[in-house]
């Protein structure tokens, strides 16, 4: 089991992080935890360039409180990525963000997934989301997939729970 969690990281909704930590110290953590035969010189260097892959190399230094709701997004992407992981999952990823930021933190999620070459699942609300950054989409109701395919094939039905989903996420004006 430890062998198959190592290859899955999870960013959680709320980034997770650990509010008496730097941002350095919060990447380094899993690090040490996880891979206890690096150096520190190692460390330093993973640290370095996870934040320059998010773009936050700036924030090394801050604490979770000093950061804005999509710096912590990104920190708490940074953190799981530093495990290079094969499989990403994302917790509401968006939730909380205004829109700018949340397609930041879309475009992040497809950057990840081609630079560090890992599959992704993304539980979202928000249909944006799911539709920027989804190959496949698979729509639960009531804990059962109602339907799954692209996001057209699953949009594009008459199916009044996809369609007031769909309505509410995408007002529909005639």
């Amino acid at each position: 089991m430890r062998t198959l969690r190592s290859k899955i990281g999870f960013s959680f909704q709320s980034s997770a992080l650990y509010d008496s930590m730097t941002v350095k110290e919060n990447l380094a953590f899993p690090l040490v935890r996880n891979k206890r035969n690096l150096t520190s010189k190692e460390v330093d260097e993973a640290i370095e360039k996870v934040l320059e892959d998010i773009g936050l190399p700036q924030v090394i230094n801050q604490f979770p409180s000093e950061l804005s709701g999509g710096q912590k997004k990104r920190i708490g992407i940074a953190r799981t990525l530093i495990l290079q992981p094969e499989i990403m999952l994302y917790d509401e990823p968006t939730s909380g963000l205004d829109p700018i930021t949340s397609v930041e933190i879309n475009n992040l999620m497809n950057e990840v997934q081609q630079q560090y070459n890992t599959s992704s699942i993304i539980i979202t609300h928000d249909l944006t989301c799911a539709k920027i950054t989804g190959n496949r989409v698979a729509m639960l109701v009531d804990g059962k997939f109602l339907k799954q395919g692209t996001f057209k094939e699953v949009f594009s039905s008459d199916d009044k729970n996809l369609k007031s989903f769909y309505d509410y996420n995408f007002i529909n004006t005639p």
